[in-house]
């Protein structure tokens, strides 16, 4: 594993009479706050090679200890919820809500919520002054390209279900379930990423051989969960009034586009190519230029109701998308095996 430029190679030393030692590279150590006499776990996997990590700290905390948030008591809406989601973000699997006061009936039905709104968490004891819940998701089972894939289908479905609602002008009624679905992929994810960054052989399991690309994983992220906001944003604007859509038509002409690179985007971080990303990622600053134009274009009605909002925000979604692309670019380049001869402007 490189951690800098000096060499990679390491002579094996004699210790004691019949055991052999390696030194471990000072960049590493100082980055694993390493010290003499502290202990290091390792992994060997079935090629011979061998990943080390620094063994948990004494007095850390044991997996099968609940993480406890006592409180005299929980009056302002929200404040649980947020609570409980940052626990299972971390890692968390036991979250344990105790109060002075008991909780009252609008807070146990956030807690409730708000269990449903996570992947594999349940409320499995439940009182006046406490309340236990718990995840029983296994993490090597969720790899982060299958997310990632799982995050791609939803939000093409807002973008689909977009396209419906200005065809028919018509309410729609998916909003919160699509909303629900992406927000628990994306907390999953997140979790994913916190697990991994403290278990490497876990990051391996699920789609992160080095370390040093959870980083890049946390981009990608970070962008998704923009683009879900973003086309729930443009959804909730359309859905207000859609029977008073005039100058839809620009919409239709912009939605199918940002549904193709979306799918372009995916495919070239999932499957790195550098002539492929670059013009992927060519597209994509093409459709923000589009969606810029198209909006300048506007006239009429179409200027003062959702459709002028609605490029707006669609405009940021197709930042959104360039950055991920721009990952997609940084992973080709990172593979090493191909040379693109870019035409000059």
């Amino acid at each position: 594993m490189a951690w800098s430029t000096p060499s990679r190679e390491r002579r094996v030393l004699k210790a004691g009479h019949s055991s052999i030692a390696v030194t471990l590279p000072k960049p590493w150590a100082e980055a694993m706050n390493l010290r003499p006499g502290d202990l290091i776990v390792f992994d060997q996997n079935d090629d011979g090679t061998l990943y080390l990590k620094p063994a948990p700290t004494p007095g850390a905390g044991t997996a099968g200890t609940p993480y406890l948030v006592q409180a005299r008591s929980f009056d302002t809406p929200g404040v649980l919820e947020r609570l409980v989601v940052g626990a299972y973000r971390v890692g968390h699997d036991s979250i344990e809500i105790r109060t002075d006061l008991p909780l009252t009936a609008d807070r146990m039905e956030e807690l409730q919520a708000t269990a449903r709104g996570l992947l594999g968490v349940s409320v499995v004891a439940q009182e006046p002054n406490r309340i236990l819940l718990q995840n029983f998701i296994d993490p090597s089972k969720y790899e982060l390209p299958q997310l990632v894939q799982r995050m791609k289908m939803i939000l093409i479905a807002f973008v689909e279900e977009t396209e419906d609602l200005v065809r028919r002008r018509t309410h729609t009624r998916r909003i919160p379930t699509l909303k629900e679905e992406a927000n628990k992929v994306l907390a999953l994810l997140v979790r994913q990423l916190f697990l991994a960054s403290r278990d490497w052989s876990l990051a391996r399991r699920i789609g992160s051989p080095d370390p040093r690309q959870l980083l890049e994983w946390r981009v990608v992220v970070h962008a998704l969960g923009e683009l879900a906001t973003l086309l729930g944003e443009t959804l909730v604007t359309l859905n207000e009034e859609p029977g008073k859509l005039e100058g839809a038509e620009a919409l239709t002409e912009l939605l199918p586009l940002v549904k193709t690179s979306l799918k372009e985007v995916v495919d070239a971080l999932m499957h790195p190519s550098l002539e492929h990303s670059c013009a992927v990622y060519g597209s994509a600053e093409e459709l923000w230029t589009s969606a810029a134009s198209i909006r300048l274009h506007l006239r009429g009605a179409a200027r003062k109701n959702g459709v002028s909002a609605s490029m707006v925000v669609l405009q940021r979604a197709a930042a959104a998308l360039s950055l991920l692309a721009e990952v997609g670019i940084d992973r080709a380049v990172a593979n090493g095996h191909e040379t693109v001869l870019v035409e000059a402007a």
